[in-house]
């Protein structure tokens, strides 16, 4: 099934999985419709994210998930390199560093020069600067959207960005391709709605080092369900850039604690 066919469906299918919830959002007395200023980040994060599961989808059918996985690490460094440029955080020089050495993390799961580079692998690298875009929304919203509306909109959002192109691509699904997409927006929506709730409540400081958690849950179902080999340079390449993201977001939660204790 084409990559944006498979994303379009497993949207709509998180879409109608939702729509239960916005309907208890609209009811409630306290609801406010978004601004103009909000809709517009909420469209730009549809469109983000829209494009980069459509990337993933496209890398998942083509690479081993845990070099999915691995390569996918590099969307911090890019929340980290999009907080410095668009939410005026400083850019210090142990962040360059971390994001140097994060790169040489993904070259060596690449390995260019060395391999040919497999199309999936550059869907899922092209695909970490529009999760990271996606992320920095998806914090500015939490501010002042409820976590319900934020995966809300962002399943509707993200059905009506993937369909011209599944339209474009369309090829009739069977009745176990439909299960598999559905089984896979129950658990994406759970997951999403979880991972904002942890947005709202925690800064990503703390969030998204335990994302890292990840790589080996990828590793052994790539190993014990489809029978993927542990790809000694992914989980090197992977470790390398788990341990840059680790350092970064160390660094940031000793410096807000330092200016916390600042302003106290």
């Amino acid at each position: 099934m084409p990559a944006v066919q498979a994303a379009f469906i497993r949207y709509a299918f998180g879409t109608l999985l939702v729509l239960p919830v916005f309907y208890r959002l609209l009811q409630k007395d306290s609801f406010r419709a978004p601004s103009i200023s909000q809709y517009k980040l909420y469209a730009l994060r549809g469109l983000a994210h829209g494009g980069a599961v459509m990337l993933w989808f496209y890398a998942m059918a083509r690479i081993p998930i845990a070099e999915v996985t691995a390569i996918g690490y590099t969307s911090p460094i890019f929340t980290t390199i999009g907080a410095a440029l668009f939410l005026g955080e400083v850019f210090h020089a142990r962040r360059i560093a971390a994001i140097v050495i994060a790169f040489i993390g993904a070259m060596i799961i690449l390995r260019p020069g060395f391999q040919t580079i497999e199309l999936g692998s550059l869907a899922q690298l092209l695909a970490a600067p529009f999760f990271a875009a996606s992320f920095l929304l998806a914090k500015k919203l939490t501010g002042t959207r409820s976590s319900g509306e934020i995966v809300v909109i962002l399943s509707i959002a993200c059905t009506l960005v993937l369909l011209p192109g599944a339209l474009w691509q369309w090829q009739t699904p069977t009745g176990t391709e439909l299960f598999w997409l559905l089984l896979t927006a129950v658990f994406a929506t759970a997951g999403h709605y979880t991972l904002t709730r942890a947005f709202a409540c925690a800064p990503l400081t703390v969030t998204q080092p335990i994302s890292f958690l990840q790589l080996v849950w990828a590793a052994l179902l790539g190993y014990f369900v489809f029978g993927e080999s542990l790809d000694p340079w992914v989980i090197t390449g992977g470790g390398i850039i788990v341990a840059s993201v680790t350092y970064i977001f160390h660094r940031e939660s000793a410096a807000a604690r330092a200016v916390r204790r600042v302003q106290n």
